[in-house]
């Protein structure tokens, strides 16, 4: 009987816990995707600028070779080759992408059209097989390596494959179509009698098959080292945006000095202890009313810029968000690593939030908003710290230094002010001695009764 009662709830368990994993997952892939996509973006900009900056190199490289206006054919091959460049920066997207796919391609098409294809308008009359020993498969390597900043790994492998086909394929073309000039082969052999591997080699009629087909396979060897590079790279890529996406996270409840050490720390919240610290809550006062006379959108849209606000204001001074409550917030000052000021910076975060509050009440009123009053309690002493939860962990701080600031944030109320403190906090506040001007103002309130104590304690309050 035990065990039929259980089974659903440990089935809904394991569905729930599978549903919390499925779901991270997800978030893991966007998060992913999103860093490739704009990776991605960022080489493909690179790409194009690599090729603008190469191929004027190029084009001014090939009239150093050879100073003649026939040259301007290779200028024309060039200029394609990096309007092409800016049509595929324009397509590319993660993924697979067919208009992109077919421009990569198009791209070494150009490429093998330049150099298999005799220039037009050459003045020099030459064998076809000529195109092929002057070492111009090179440049098929500036494609590659810009490939590399931004194309998958089966695209850079894909690169290199295509080359390489294209290259033997034109190969094939010139052998099967062109006429060899009658005399050289045998001018060749003439005076290279003594050696036929060397007459061969000099005979501008031969096309040097092996010597091609060796480039190509060693095109299609870097090609395919080049992609298991950049499919290793992408996985790091991968990971760090994993990281990122943790480390985004943290930012939502740390300040980034705090976010700093956690990162850099194996098992920051692990350990459960005890340790001193400042606690701040802060409420708007009377928004039960003010939500009432507003509509529900209005009222969203005020907490999101209340607790913006706020938000800023805690980690401007250092302090973890701990967590929302409805219409306020608490915070933390020492957590989840104590500093050197932590009273001070709670006081001062306290001070700066009513500052915030004038400003923003300032524009409301520009705007015929009613006012938003906040009341703001703060204690210092010890808590407890540690995680909290079973799947879904929750970093907690717990004891009666939380429910000491609860209830001052409470007794601004009935005490008609803005900030009430505790003389614990205060008397911190001055032994670090940091910010003992921020205590400048104050009014001492002797004798409140806090409940859950057992003798009245003195408040310092503010406006």
């Amino acid at each position: 009987m035990t065990e039929t009662a259980l089974a659903p709830g440990g089935r809904a368990a394991t569905e729930t816990n599978n549903g919390s994993q499925s779901q991270a997952s997800e978030a893991e892939t966007r998060f992913a995707e999103a860093a490739l996509e704009a990776h991605k973006r960022r080489g493909l900009q690179l790409a194009v600028r690599a090729r603008w900056i190469a191929m004027p190199v190029i084009g001014v490289f090939i009239i150093f070779l050879n100073p003649a206006w026939e040259m301007v054919y290779y200028h024309g091959i060039l200029a394609l080759l990096c309007l092409n460049g800016w049509f595929i920066s324009r397509a590319g997207k993660v993924g697979r992408s067919k208009l992109e796919l077919f421009l990569i391609f198009l791209d070494l098409l150009i490429m093998t059209f330049g150099m298999v294809v005799p220039n037009p308008f050459g003045s020099h009359d030459m064998p076809v097989a000529m195109q092929y020993r002057f070492d111009n498969f090179q440049y098929f390597f500036v494609i590659l390596a810009a490939g590399t900043m931004a194309y998958s790994w089966r695209t850079v492998i894909a690169i290199g494959t295509w080359g390489a086909t294209m290259w033997l394929g034109g190969l094939a073309l010139a052998w099967w179509f062109s006429s060899p000039f009658p005399g050289l082969s045998e001018a060749a052999d003439n005076a290279f009698a003594f050696d036929a591997q060397l007459a061969e080699f000099f005979d501008p009629n031969d096309f040097g098959v092996q010597l091609r087909v060796q480039e190509a396979v060693v095109f299609v060897l870097v090609a395919v080292t080049l992609g298991f590079s950049v499919r290793r790279f992408n996985g790091l890529l991968r990971s760090n945006a994993s990281l990122e996406r943790e480390r985004a996270n943290l930012s939502r409840y740390f300040s980034p000095n705090v976010v700093d050490q956690l990162s850099q720390n194996d098992e920051p919240l692990k350990q459960v202890r005890s340790e001193n610290v400042a606690v701040l809550f802060i409420d708007i006062v009377g928004f039960t009313r003010l939500s009432a006379e507003q509509d529900p959108h209005d009222v969203i849209d005020l907490l999101r810029e209340f607790h913006g606000r706020m938000e800023r204001e805690v980690f401007r001074h250092h302090g973890t968000l701990d967590k929302y409550l409805g219409d306020g917030l608490m915070a933390t000052f020492g957590t989840p690593v104590a500093g050197e000021q932590d009273a001070t910076n709670a006081l001062a975060c306290a001070q700066a939030m009513q500052a915030s509050l004038a400003k923003w009440n300032t524009e409301r009123a520009r705007r015929g908003l009613p006012e938003i009053r906040a009341g703001i309690g703060i204690h210092y002493g010890e808590a407890l710290l540690g995680d909290i939860g079973a799947n879904r962990l929750e970093y907690a701080v717990l004891g009666m230094a939380v429910n000491i600031a609860s209830r001052l944030e409470k007794l601004t109320r009935p005490l008609q002010t803005r900030i009430a403190v505790s003389e614990a906090l205060a008397d911190q506040v001055r032994a670090e001695r940091a910010g003992t001007d921020l205590l400048e103002g104050a009014a001492r309130q002797p004798g409140q009764e806090v409940r859950g104590l057992d003798t009245p304690m003195t408040v310092l309050t503010w406006g």
